[in-house]
């Protein structure tokens, strides 16, 4: 098996580093940098879309989710998400092409104004740096796991091989490496659950289908919330998180601006949506049937990864050095989108206000990567919980973010207010009703009939009623203080 990893991992480097050199060479300016000039066809478009959401979360976090929890526990990946996407490309894509916007900093800017694309800008760079973390950690439990490299030598080892990635090509080294990468992890993940339904199915992928959902408890087959209250808002936020905290993204809307046509954009999210729920259901499917294997605990020297526990059971060492190598372009794909979006916030609303760096923009954008790459290494130094970071990250879009930019793309926003209220009112007390929850949750606090009605109340759906009402006041203040109309 070393054999095989170290030719399959070698020919991948090559195969990317060339890919990230030629994408370089066809970036001339900014436009390219950021949004690939504007000229992805669906295919392209489709494959990085799909890439970018298909990450580390959906492979290695809902397997182990589902063996943990059941279906319940994968809602956020890959169903909410995948829908995020198919919601995008019905309601969104086609009008945000059409604005010809580089950034979702650019659409905050040109419906409020430049404060609210400022702090807008720093929001939404900051909420990407828990979800580059997220991706690091998944490399260094590959790497960690089957060559033996420790998880800090892995970790700064991803980060530069993202880094030059994304900082070579922009988003034309984005979506060439990943489109690249998704055909190759889709067919591994075909072939590891194709080999394991043939063996528990006596040869037959529909008997082994079959005999993993009779084995699985009832309980552990559905997606619908547990009785009670809490459990239902609980189980409610998760689905407004994943589907609705995706939206204003970044990384999203890059990819809508840089298709061909609005068309392309909106056909490419919603085929983008429908193949990451169908192949997302594989690590969930695998996540159920190690149930079957392992009743208690996986075998020890899996690190409690279900697909790694699963490779070793069932391929053969080529194969699986295969799969440890697409697990590692899974990755890839998702760190350099991840990179790529926060890094152009800061590169084309941020540092583009400097004069210095408005005259440098290429070497900007550059060096925003850089910086990205650089701020999101403590974070994955200080914690190893995926799906956590992950939860994180889209919160911040939900609570601050998407109220705003809805507003942006389909109302008619009165200044600056309503959008710097909306921003502050929603984040501001998602972070105090965070801090509360953790108080209260604390040994020495007392419980009491406020602390369990804020424990019981998810932070982020505070958070996104909060961010309405900033909106509203602020159109209702800013028609108060606006001068009377002379027409």
């Amino acid at each position: 098996m070393t054999f095989w990893l170290g030719f399959l991992l070698g020919a991948y480097l090559l195969l990317m580093t060339g890919l990230g050199l030629y994408a370089g060479s066809r970036v001339q300016n900014e436009e390219d940098y950021l949004v690939a000039g504007r000229r992805l066809p669906l295919w392209l478009a489709w494959g990085t879309l799909l890439a970018t959401w298909f990450g580390a979360a959906t492979v290695l976090g809902s397997s182990e989710a589902a063996r943990a929890e059941g279906v319940r526990g994968t809602i956020l990946d890959p169903f909410a998400s995948g829908l995020a996407l198919i919601v995008a490309g019905l309601f969104f894509a086609r009008r945000i092409w059409e604005m010809k916007l580089l950034t979702v900093g650019d659409l905050f800017a040109r419906s409020y104004g430049r404060k609210t694309e400022l702090i807008s800008s720093i929001v939404q760079a900051l909420g990407y740096l828990p979800w580059i973390a997220a991706q690091y950690l998944a490399l260094a439990a590959v790497l960690r796991h089957f060559s033996g490299v420790d998880q800090t030598t892995a970790i700064f080892g991803a980060a530069l091989f993202v880094m030059f990635l994304t900082m070579s090509g922009g988003m034309w080294s984005v979506t060439l490496t990943d489109t690249v990468q998704i055909v190759a992890v889709l067919a591994s993940l075909v072939l590891l659950s194709v080999r394991f339904t043939t063996a528990i199915g006596h040869g037959s992928i529909a008997e082994g289908i079959g005999e993993t959902w009779r084995q699985t408890p009832p309980e552990l087959r559905t997606l619908l919330p547990q009785a009670g209250v809490v459990a239902l808002l609980g189980w409610s936020t998760t689905w407004l998180n994943g589907v609705l905290g995706n939206i204003p993204g970044q990384d999203l809307m890059q990819r809508v601006l840089a298709s061909r046509s609005g068309t392309v954009a909106s056909r490419a999210c919603i085929l983008a949506g429908c193949v990451y729920i169908a192949f997302g259901l594989l690590p969930v499917g695998l996540g159920l049937a190690s149930r079957q294997l392992w009743p208690e605990e996986l075998p020890r020297g899996s690190d409690g990864h279900v697909m790694l526990a699963m490779a070793e059971a069932f391929l053969s060492p080529f194969a699986i050095s295969l799969l440890v190598v697409t697990l590692l372009a899974i990755v890839v794909s998702t760190c350099t989108s991840a990179m790529l979006s926060p890094a152009a916030l800061l590169s084309h609303n941020l540092l583009n206000r400097l004069r210095w760096f408005n005259g440098r923009k290429l070497l900007t954008n550059r060096l925003s990567v850089a910086l990205v790459a650089a701020m999101s290494l403590p974070l994955a130094m200080a914690t190893d919980e995926i799906l956590e970071l992950l939860e994180s990250a889209l919160a911040v879009g939900l609570v601050a973010l998407l109220i705003p930019f809805v507003a942006g793309v389909y109302l008619r926003p009165r200044g600056e207010l309503p959008g710097l209220l909306s921003i502050g009112c929603g984040s501001g007390l998602w972070i105090v009703h965070q801090l509360a929850v953790y108080f209260f949750a604390a040994e020495t606090a007392s419980p009491g009939p406020l602390a369990d009605a804020l424990t019981a109340i998810p932070p982020e759906l505070t958070g996104l009623v909060a961010s309405a009402a900033g909106y509203v006041l602020g159109q209702f203040f800013s028609r108060e203080l606006a001068p009377p109309s002379t027409s």
